[in-house]
């Protein structure tokens, strides 16, 4: 790819490959904060005396304010720099876990959290664009990416390992604490090695447009978290539809402003459009079933959560992986046909999940768990690159933000539908009669409420166990055939011109 004068970065190869350790750096504990929350609920929940919808809001806040602020934040740091904004969001997110640490009430943890979420909007949107800008040319740029998503896939397998050993070690105000050093250490970094980058021609900046994408998104996220947890309610359904007439109404005033929040006519570009779904429906599959996957490490097989962590090691080993093998496989197939890819390879581990997740050895499950990690790193890796190379440089954020909010999007249905999946099996291959009446609500509600009110060694609570593992099994099938329909989609809509 022929790279214009404008786009030409003026640091030293040596100055460009220095930057992205800052920037890994952002992401990694980005997506570690993601997962790691996940392990100390309990101890949080004991430690604050919260309630149950007050753990809901503490978990879900964070994920509202990352959704709802990214297209915000993108197009934010276009206009005033995305390294500013990058610094910027870096100290506040560092201040904010501190006052996480150090909350005396749920309320006190869930506005700490919900600044968390935004603070961290800013983090995703303008290390990608930053990467955009450094790396002009396509192959460094692409194996910049590799590294950037590695850190991504392979924070969200570590937080879970990091989280059960601080609280082996720690009380649960740890989980937040350890975002300071490494918040301090990007700070201070992104200072010294950080060039600055900004659109020299951003236009006006609409404030109706941020507030009707505020008021679109977060609604959307909302429902379909509170659908997945309560099923189909007013409350639910009424949000859900205020989040979509909002977001046609974004959408048909960014059709008519000379400046859009989102040029919409970007999705008139085939391998955006291609990469964006891809992305979107492979976070769906892959997400909608990872969520669950620790609770069946630890409930249906009895791993603690340390082991659990350490179970999840193949996937971000896998990943990693792909920084050694993504170029010589773009040369090989192009980009299109790579993506396609990726998400074969994904669906084949996942169908291999399926049924190893049966077999009484881990062994078989590490094993599929590898072309899962590997075939969605590549995936992504390939996905990423080329939305934010199918816009100019200096647009980077807005086309950052749009591949970050597809994930978001496709993380929270996936939870929502995959996991309504998961329990729906789970109780039809519940046997009827195997539990007294005072035990039968607890057991139908879930495995957790099941083991917590059957004995652990009880011909009952193997049975839920082995209802709880069909779930799983079927979810996986389904999450297998869902990723083909990605690579089906990225196989026809993504050029395929090799490098």
């Amino acid at each position: 790819m022929s790279v214009t004068p404008a786009e030409t970065s003026p640091l030293s190869s040596r100055r460009r490959w220095a930057t992205l350790p800052i920037l890994t750096l952002a992401v990694l504990l980005l997506a570690i904060d993601s997962t790691v929350l996940a392990v100390a609920i309990p101890a949080l929940a004991e430690g604050l005396g919260a309630n149950g919808t007050e753990v809901l809001w503490i978990g879900d806040i964070y994920s509202l304010g990352v959704a709802g602020f990214l297209v915000v934040m993108g197009n934010l740091g276009d206009r005033i720099g995305r390294k500013r904004l990058l610094l910027t969001g870096a100290t506040l997110f560092g201040l904010a876990s501190v006052l996480g640490a150090c909350s005396q009430s749920p309320q006190m943890l869930i506005v700490a959290r919900l600044i968390m979420g935004i603070s961290g909007a800013t983090l995703m949107p303008s290390t990608l664009s930053l990467i955009r800008n450094i790396f002009s040319d396509r192959r460094e740029r692409t194996l910049a990416i590799s590294i950037w998503s590695a850190a991504a896939g392979g924070g969200s397998a570590l937080g879970p390992l990091l989280g059960g050993f601080l609280l082996e070690h720690f009380w649960w105000g740890s989980v937040f604490l350890i975002n300071v050093p490494v918040m301090v250490m990007l700070v201070v970094g992104g200072l010294l090695l950080l060039p600055e980058s900004r659109d020299p021609h951003p236009g006006r900046f609409d404030l109706i447009s941020a507030v009707l994408s505020l008021t679109a998104i977060m609604p959307i996220v909302y429902a379909i978290k509170h659908l997945a947890q309560f099923g189909v309610d007013p409350t639910g359904f009424v949000t859900l539809l205020v989040g979509v007439v909002l977001a046609l109404a974004f959408v048909h005033r960014q059709r008519h402003l000379r400046t859009p929040l989102i040029d919409i006519d970007l999705f008139r570009n085939r391998a955006f459009t291609g990469s964006v779904l891809a992305n979107f429906i492979a976070m769906f599959a892959l997400v909608g079933l990872l969520y669950f996957y620790s609770q069946y490490l630890q409930l249906a097989r009895g791993f603690t959560p340390l082991q659990a962590g350490m179970a999840e090691l193949p996937t971000t080993v896998a990943s990693v992986a792909v920084v050694f093998l993504v170029t010589r496989v773009l040369a090989r197939l192009g980009e299109g046909h790579t993506i396609g890819f990726g998400l074969v390879l994904a669906a084949l581990g996942l169908a291999g999940v399926a049924v190893a997740e049966g077999a009484s050895s881990f062994v078989w499950l590490a094993m599929a768990l590898i072309p899962v990690g590997l075939g969605v790193g590549l995936s992504q890796t390939v996905a990423t690159d080329a939305i934010v190379s199918a816009v100019p440089a200096h647009k980077a954020g807005a086309a950052s933000a749009i591949s970050e909010t597809s994930y978001e999007l496709g993380a929270a249905l996936g939870i929502a539908i995959l996991g309504s999946l998961v329990n729906v099996v789970y109780r039809v291959n519940l046997t009827p009669g195997a539990v007294g009446a005072d035990q039968q609500d607890a057991v139908s509600d879930s495995l957790a409420s099941a083991l917590h009110v059957l004995d652990a060694d009880s011909p009952a609570a193997q049975m839920a166990r082995d209802a709880f593992t069909s779930g799983m099994q079927v979810t996986a099938s389904v999450a297998a055939l869902i990723t083909t329909a990605a690579a089906v989609i990225a196989w026809r809509l993504v050029p395929s011109a090799r490098r």
